[in-house]
C-alpha cells in the first residue's frame, strides 16, 4: 500500500515536536544562505565551489552548533591547519594519490595534537595536494572564508537563533 507523502510528513513531524521542527528549517535556511554567500563567493574569487572546502562547516556550525569541532578554534584552526598540511606535503613530495592519503592522515594527526579537529577540514589536503594548489590557497580562500563562516555562524545564532555561539572563542 503506497502511502501519501503529505501523510508521511505528517506523521514524522508529530513524531518530533515543533521545536525540533522549527530548529531544524531555521538550521536548514541558515545553512542554504551561507552556502548561496559561499557560491558567490566562489564565483568572486575565480576558485570552482568544490575548491573551497567549507559547505560541511556550514552545516556543522549552523546544525550542530554546540559540537566542539563547531566551535571557531576547531573551525578556523583545523582549516589552517588542515591546508597547511596539505601544502607542506605536496610542495615536499609533489601531487598524487599517495601524498593526497599521506596529508590527510597527517593532517588528521596534526589536528589532534593542536585541539582543532574538524571533521570538514579533513578534506582540505586532499584538494590541496590533487590540484597542486599555491600557498595563496591558505590565504584565500582559506583563512577568509573561515573567518568569515565563524563570523556569519555568530550573527546567525546571536540575530535568528536568538541563541549563544560559540561556546567560547578559542
Amino acid at each position: 500500500m503506497k502511502r501519501d507523502w503529505r501523510q508521511v510528513a505528517s506523521d514524522a513531524i508529530r513524531r518530533n515536536d515543533h521545536r525540533n521542527v522549527l530548529a531544524g528549517t531555521v538550521a536548514g535556511v541558515g545553512a542554504a544562505i551561507a552556502i548561496g554567500a559561499m557560491e558567490w563567493f566562489s564565483l568572486e574569487s575565480h576558485y570552482p565551489l568544490v575548491i573551497i572546502p567549507f559547505a560541511t562547516s556550514i552545516v556543522l556550525v549552523i546544525g550542530s552548533p554546540q559540537v566542539e569541532p563547531a566551535q571557531p578554534r576547531a573551525l578556523i584552526g583545523g582549516h589552517l591547519v588542515a591546508t597547511l598540511v596539505g601544502l607542506i606535503v605536496v610542495k615536499t613530495a609533489g601531487p598524487g594519490p599517495w601524498t593526497a592519503a599521506f596529508a590527510v592522515g597527517l593532517a588528521i594527526a596534526t589536528m589532534h595534537l593542536t585541539r582543532t579537529f574538524h571533521l570538514p577540514a579533513g578534506i582540505d589536503p586532499l584538494i590541496v595536494v590533487f590540484n597542486d594548489l599555491s600557498w595563496s590557497f591558505l590565504v584565500a580562500p582559506v583563512a577568509a572564508g573561515a573567518c568569515l563562516l565563524a563570523v556569519f555562524a555568530f550573527a546567525w545564532h546571536k540575530v535568528v537563533q536568538h541563541d549563544t555561539w560559540p561556546a567560547r572563542w578559542w
